[in-house]
């Protein structure tokens, strides 16, 4: 090893630890996570899209934890994707907590210490350095990662079981409205008019402008670009680079498709014989990779279809989502805004929030339900999204196929979801609740 280079490492990780010990912790709008964020005896890795906000989380944790009487000492904090740090692998790392416990010799063993390391996927042989900081020392350890396949698959079997996953959203629709400052009614089914026609016009906002934080008040041109770069890092860095993927335009190709046609149906039959006829050289086996990979980065999400066999959901379409309903207008060709797809995308993004196990039903009699959504809880729940269901023929047709799918499912709480309370349908059976989905969104 590279005396220079070490001593080079050494000196840049003692002055960002430094830096996370000084000064007061950074500050943002407090996340909302379902279920457990720490188990005892196990490294939480927080997973999620790039700029979905991990970095803010690991903070709030950390203001939580020294609100609640930590003390400062105990809650270093380092980011390493800092290109000061390329280069660096595990054996450096040691260097980190050895200093941390010269400065502190009186913690070593006595006080729990809370360390977070930001996107320590970048250092090689990492996952040896974590494992042996849990068994020999009193800590809890926060992770974050951009590619799921990082910090899920990877994870368990290097962390040998001790990992607990959490996964980060861009804002939901509640956590936008507390970032701008806007009152989140509580509860918000029952609203006079003007409050009412205050939330849904904040709700059509969000779900043209979507909720990575970053973007929150900016101009569409600006947010636009912004979330193009967001596409383009995670496609560069989290596939492209990590997978060592050499057919990149077929990846573009791939991204374009899925982002601009937001709830449609995916074939890779279907697309490969698309790019074949554009002239463009790709492998069906490609384009079940770069699927995979791009649903690994958290940059598309799939919803399989319901089946009894895993060979009869294998073989039908999938229906792909982007992560954040805020990339749809602007991967969308067609020039027409389809605000019913960004609000079937706000309830799936939610749904994966809230921990629910998703799929689409299809009877053989051709009716669909847009979701099947199964709770840890053991509950399940049919939903229907539809912008505006308030014509009768289109009430009928989104409520019909409850009857022959919820008798596959009795158990199931039927709801239909609209974009306002004007879309509603004049009426609906007795075992369906109608509401506006902003309504089911902050009702957590």
């Amino acid at each position: 090893m590279d005396t220079q280079e070490t001593h080079r490492f050494q000196a840049r990780l003692s002055e960002k630890l430094s830096d996370s010990l000084a000064g007061p912790i950074p500050d943002g709008t407090p996340r909302q996570v379902f279920g457990a964020v720490f188990l005892p005896g196990k490294v939480t890795a927080v997973v999620g899209m790039r700029r979905a906000g991990k970095t803010m989380f690991l903070h709030q944790i950390r203001r939580e934890r020294f609100l609640n009487g930590m003390i400062r000492e105990c809650l270093p904090y380092i980011n390493f994707e800092d290109e000061r740090l390329a280069g660096m692998t595990a054996q450096h790392l040691n260097s980190l907590v050895e200093d941390y416990y010269r400065r502190f010799p009186a913690l070593r063993g006595k006080k729990n210490v809370v360390w977070c390391f930001d996107e320590i996927q970048t250092v090689p042989g990492w996952e040896r350095f974590v494992r042996r900081l849990m068994d020999s020392e009193k800590v809890e350890i926060f992770l974050t990662g951009s590619s799921a396949a990082l910090l899920s698959r990877e994870i368990a079997t290097a962390l040998r079981g001790r990992a607990w996953e959490v996964v980060m959203h861009p804002f939901s629709f509640g956590e936008t409205l507390r970032h701008k400052g806007q009152a989140v009614p509580d509860p918000p089914d029952f609203l006079d008019g003007p409050t009412r026609s205050t939330l849904e016009a904040a709700f059509i906002d969000y779900l043209t402008g979507g909720g990575f934080p970053e973007v929150q008040g900016m101009d569409v041109a600006t947010r636009y670009q912004m979330l193009r770069d967001y596409v383009d890092v995670a496609m560069l860095r989290d596939v492209v680079e990590r997978h060592k993927v050499s057919n990149v335009a077929g990846l573009r190709w791939l991204v374009r498709h899925l982002l601009g046609n937001a709830a449609g149906l995916f074939s890779v039959e279907k697309f490969y014989s698309a790019l074949k006829s554009q002239g463009l050289a790709i492998s069906k086996d490609t384009v079940h990779q770069l699927m995979s990979y791009m649903q690994d980065c958290f940059l598309v999400r799939a919803v399989w279809m319901e089946a009894d066999s895993e060979r009869q959901r294998m073989v039908n379409p999938r229906k792909a989502y982007p992560v954040d309903p805020g990339l749809i207008p602007v991967f969308d060709r067609t020039g027409r805004a389809n605000i019913g797809h960004a609000l079937e995308t706000a309830i799936l993004v939610e749904l994966e929030r809230r921990r629910a196990e998703v799929s689409y039903v299809k009877t053989a009699n051709g009716f669909e339900v847009d979701f099947l959504a199964r709770y840890p809880s053991g509950d399940m729940e049919l939903i229907q999204v539809c912008a505006d269901a308030s014509a009768p023929e289109t009430a009928d047709r989104e409520l019909r196929a409850f009857e022959p799918v919820g008798q596959k499912f009795p158990k199931a709480r039927k709801l239909l979801l609209t974009l306002t309370r004007d879309g509603l349908p004049s009426t609906v059976p007795d075992d369906v609740i109608a509401k506006p989905a902003y309504s089911w969104l902050l009702n957590t």
